[in-house]
């Protein structure tokens, strides 16, 4: 194991009705926010959304018009990027290409005037802490793309950052490497209790190592949550749509007890949840349901009344695990994932039932 990197205290980030503007374009709309100390944090949504604004604020490069960032209690909302002491990591390497690894990892430290002897010390810390420190002395085009963000990734940790920001890291790497470099980078955080906030594009790179996510889209923040509950309980359309596969069915409002609410659409009778418990739908009120492909369970025989379609398989694609089918249920084409596939074979293709946990469906209010 590698000694502790870092000497400073674990540091929360509060974010109090930030407003960023560029012209008459409005990148940033009063947003709120808290990420905890530690936390391994995830911002998400569809390109223009805001996020690498946000992220690109919190580092100091861009000054909001209004609002204010406090690292732990300081504020830091119109502090210069070099003050604030945070560890960024781009999209490009951005290594010195005549620079060794070594090198490379000690450039920001000798930017600061630490002495060589701490340089040496540190500069070894942090490149064993990425797995790094057998390639000290080599030239970053001797290395392949997975080492060469494992070097990034040990130059903006080997300053001892208060936080580090990610935007998009993995972008240029293939998937087996994006794979691995999840894993190390989570790994690396964890270990050494920084917070993180971390931009992508990609949902499965936060689904799989963040500890909360928050979906942006046109400068607002849609929602906050685990990754569980944001993808089993999306708020709105716009994020069950950007998170995910799913079926979206339009009806209205037959009934209503507590968190639950009765359906009706153009395929049947469903009870539901209510993604956001906060803005209850009246009787008769439009709404949308979104069901997840997966949540089908696919049977010949009608089990209930209410959260089943009859109806056939249409298109299909049969991808050993699981199979991704249509469900064809009169006009409407569903989505449905079946898991150790039995309805891929013409014996099995007939017409079936296909059913759903309330628990599983989501009503949205429009």
């Amino acid at each position: 194991m590698p000694r502790q990197v870092y000497d400073r205290g674990i540091i929360s980030i509060r974010i109090e009705k930030l407003t960023k503007r560029f012209g008459a374009v409005t990148a940033l709309h009063d947003l709120d926010l808290t990420i905890d100390p530690g936390e391994l944090f995830f911002l998400l949504g569809p390109s223009g959304c805001g996020k690498t604004t946000l992220l690109r604020s919190l580092a100091g490069f861009y000054i909001p018009e209004e609002g204010n960032i406090y690292f732990g209690e300081e504020n830091v909302s119109r502090l210069e990027p070099h003050k604030r002491n945070t560890g960024m990591m781009f999209q490009s390497y951005a290594l010195w290409p005549h620079m060794s690894v070594a090198e490379n990892v000690a450039f920001g430290l000798q930017e600061r005037k630490v002495s060589k002897e701490e340089i040496k010390r540190r500069v070894g810390e942090a490149l064993e802490s990425v797995r790094m420190e057998s390639y000290a002395e080599r030239r970053p085009n001797q290395l392949s793309g997975g080492q060469q963000q494992r070097v990034a990734l040990a130059r903006a940790l080997v300053i001892r950052p208060r936080c580090l920001l990610l935007d998009e890291p993995l972008s240029n790497l293939d998937a087996k490497l994006r794979l691995e470099m999840r894993t190390e980078i989570r790994r690396v955080c964890k270990e050494f209790k920084l917070t993180t906030v971390y931009v992508t594009h990609d949902q499965k790179e936060a689904l799989s190592i963040s500890d909360r996510m928050a979906i942006l889209d046109g400068g607002n923040i849609l929602q906050v949550g685990t990754p569980r509950d944001v993808y089993k309980k999306p708020t709105c359309k716009t994020v069950a749509h950007f998170i995910g596969e799913t079926d979206f069915l339009e009806g209205s409002i037959t009934g209503m007890y507590g968190n639950m609410a009765t359906v009706e659409t153009g395929i049947g009778r469903f009870d539901g949840v209510l993604g956001d418990p906060s803005r209850p739908p009246a009787l008769n009120s439009k709404v949308t349901l979104s069901i997840r492909p997966e949540c089908w369970e696919l049977s010949h025989e009608r089990h209930a009344e209410r959260n089943s379609v009859h109806g056939r398989i249409g298109e299909f694609v049969y991808l050993g695990e699981v199979a991704q089918y249509e469900l064809v249920v009169r006009d409407t084409s569903l989505k449905v994932f079946e898991r150790n596939p039995r309805f891929v074979d013409g014996a099995n293709r007939g017409e079936i039932f296909a059913s759903v946990d309330p628990e599983d469906v989501v009503v949205l209010v429009d």
